[in-house]
Parts: structure tokens; C-alpha cells; sequence
């Protein structure tokens, strides 16, 4: 045993149990993994990105494996919206997209959402808003609030067909949301939606589902 081996050990066995309490705590401290409620729910909040931050960009390898083994849709998601903004991970805005669309695929309306949401925007993609309606019609349909209420401003746009006032202005009638600034946008959708419809066909929307 060296000499250094020596001060070592001697430190260490004046070290107080308290003292190695601490540092076994520390080095205790692993992030887990989010579960798959957590993440959909951080991805609503679209707080997704900002969390792998603050974990300190520990969970890469874990969420890559979920996204390209497991296939999960949501980490799928996840994991593409990394490379897209270059999040924790090199920017790869192809391969990124490529891992979007299959959670969008699997039918994630989170990812069906968000692909909307940037065909609308021409974000990352040429703009195209034929295919952002079709993403957020479909997302909107599983009951995505988000997708709904953009589904109503383009319509309020000028975009779409007027067949789909009533489906749009029915899933806005029945929707729950305590985001109030949400709440305004639905209130609003909803007057400019009225506007467009004949009352029989405004009547039946407000049925009940």
C-alpha cells in the first residue's frame, strides 16, 4: 500500500459517520425515470424539455432506449423534440421529426398535436395547413383541448371546411379547462364559430354528448 492509500484510509477512519452519511446521500441523489403519466402530463404542459434540463441531462441514454428500443410513442416524442431544439443531445431536426411522426403514428395525440401545431407555424417544416388540420383534427378528436381550439382559429381563419364547425364548435361546448386564458380563447371560438352556423345546426351542437 502506497503512502497515499495510507492518508486515505486514515482520513476515512477519522471521517465522522455523519460525515458519510452526507456524501452517501449525495451520491444517492439519481434522477428516476418519469413515469408514463408524468410525461404525458409534462408534454401537455409542454414542460417536457425544460424538465430534461433540469435533471441535468442525466436521463438521455434512458429516455434514447425507450424512444429507439422500446418504441414507447411518448418518448418517442420526447426524444425527437430534443434532437429538433438540440436539447440535452446534438440537434438533429430529420431524425427528430422521423421519431415525432412515429409516436404520431402510434397514435399519440400529443405528437399529432405538436405536428399540427408546427405545419401551422412552418416550423421545422414547409407551412402547410391542410396537413395541420388533418394532425389537429385527429388529435382534437381524441380529445386533445389544444388541438381543438387551434382546429377553431384556423377555421375562424379562413382554412378548412365549413363541415366542420359543428364537430369543432361541439368538442369547445363540452370542454373542461381551469387555464383561463385557454378559457377566453375557447369563449371566443365559440362566438366566432356561432356566427357561422345556422341555428339548427348551432342547436344541435350545444346537445349533450
Amino acid at each position: 500500500m502506497n503512502k497515499l492509500s495510507v492518508v486515505y484510509l486514515a482520513l476515512c477512519l477519522l471521517m465522522p459517520a455523519t460525515a458519510w452519511a452526507q456524501v452517501s446521500t449525495a451520491e444517492l441523489q439519481v434522477v428516476q425515470l418519469y413515469t408514463q403519466d408524468e410525461l404525458l402530463q409534462l408534454i401537455r404542459q409542454n414542460q417536457h424539455l425544460k424538465r430534461v434540463k433540469s435533471d441535468d441531462c442525466q436521463l438521455v441514454k434512458d429516455i434514447e432506449a425507450r424512444a429507439d428500443i422500446m418504441k414507447l410513442p411518448s418518448y418517442q416524442f420526447l426524444f425527437g423534440d430534443m434532437l429538433a431544439y438540440g436539447v440535452c443531445v446534438p440537434a438533429n431536426v430529420e431524425r427528430g421529426w422521423d421519431l415525432m411522426q412515429a409516436a404520431a403514428a402510434q397514435g399519440l395525440p400529443e405528437a399529432l398535436e405538436q405536428i399540427g401545431r408546427y405545419y401551422q407555424q412552418g416550423k421545422f417544416v414547409q407551412k402547410d395547413l391542410t396537413k395541420a388540420q388533418h394532425y389537429l383534427f385527429e388529435a382534437g378528436s381524441m380529445g386533445n383541448l389544444n388541438a381543438q381550439i387551434r382546429l377553431a382559429e384556423l377555421l375562424l381563419g379562413g382554412s378548412g371546411s365549413p363541415v366542420d364547425y359543428e364537430t369543432v364548435y361541439r368538442w369547445l361546448h363540452h370542454s373542461v379547462t381551469a387555464d383561463k386564458n385557454m378559457h377566453q380563447r375557447i369563449q371566443k371560438a365559440l362566438a366566432g364559430l356561432a356566427g357561422k352556423m345556422p341555428g339548427a345546426v348551432l342547436a344541435r351542437a350545444k346537445q349533450p354528448l
